[in-house]
């Protein structure tokens, strides 16, 4: 083969075939004296499909990459290679082996495993985007994009537990409650399977808000501290919740007084799973 001949390389996947795209192009820069062309063929699952790969690759004995999960399928490459005289290199199958051995199990040999991995890893990402654009009440408008909607009052660890939840894969936005301030219209135009509230025991809540104004350097007595921490001002808060609560009964209300954030999430997510099946099942009647 001269130098100035262009060589085709192709690529066979049983997922996206993007790995070993870029695997061999890494390695291909460093022979920068060749054309190269590349063809991609993914989601390849049969013999068949091998087959007609080879045969035309063929009449120009074109170079084949190829990571493939099945072992029978990786044997077969091996006979098509014999049979057209045709260059291949396995990506995937010396690693699996290598990894059978240091593990001591065979491997799951399940095609499109990593790309099920890589939109899991997409979807925490779109979620962490869109739980940190609607903390606190920020971009209400968009509520119908949430998962999760949580309501709750200062200081009920409305942030913490919506960022956990989002690495879940969960889009959460959650709102403050504030006395005497209404709720955005937009939470009752939404499906109100999603709205969770937080309560907490008053004396919990008030122990946390001074604790926090101690650290943020307010002095006891303050007019800071009296509309913030003082305990008839938490219980006013804690009602005032409370009754918008009881007025909308769809929501499940949790109690956060002194309970883990993990713990809290796990309740959330377990009902709000519960009722997603549900309202998917009544949809597909």
């Amino acid at each position: 083969m001269t130098h100035e001949e262009e060589v085709r390389v192709i690529i066979i996947s049983d997922g996206t075939g993007e790995t070993a795209s870029l695997m061999t192009k890494a390695a291909v820069v460093q022979f920068s004296n060749r054309e190269i062309s590349y063809t991609r063929y993914k989601n390849i699952r049969t013999a068949v499909q091998i087959e007609a790969i080879f045969q035309d690759a063929a009449p120009r004995h074109d170079l084949v990459v190829y990571t493939l999960v099945s072992p029978e399928l990786r044997k077969y490459i091996q006979v098509m290679s014999e049979q057209y005289t045709i260059p291949t290199i396995d990506l995937l199958g010396p690693l699996l082996n290598s990894l059978a051995a240091f593990f001591e199990v065979q491997p799951a040999s399940q095609p499109g495993l990593f790309h099920d991995v890589n939109d899991q890893y997409f979807k925490r990402i779109a979620a962490m985007e869109y739980t940190i654009q609607h903390d606190d009440g920020k971009n209400v408008m968009m509520l119908g994009d949430a998962d999760i909607v949580i309501l709750g009052i200062s200081r009920t660890s409305k942030t913490p537990l919506s960022m956990y939840l989002s690495l879940q894969g969960f889009k959460v936005c959650n709102i403050p409650v504030v006395t005497g301030i209404p709720i955005p219209q937009e939470v009752f135009e939404i499906d109100q399977n999603r709205v969770v509230g937080l309560t907490i025991q008053a004396e919990v809540l008030h122990s946390i808000r001074k604790a926090r104004l101690e650290r943020l350097g307010k002095e006891p007595g303050s007019h800071a501290s009296e509309n913030y921490a003082s305990l008839e001002h938490v219980v006013k808060d804690i009602e005032y919740a409370n009754e918008i609560f009881r007025n909308n009964k769809r929501w499940p209300v949790f109690d956060v007084s002194g309970k883990a954030l993990e713990e809290t999430a796990s309740e959330i997510i377990r009902i709000i799973s519960a009722r997603k099946k549900i309202s998917d099942r009544s949809r597909a009647k």
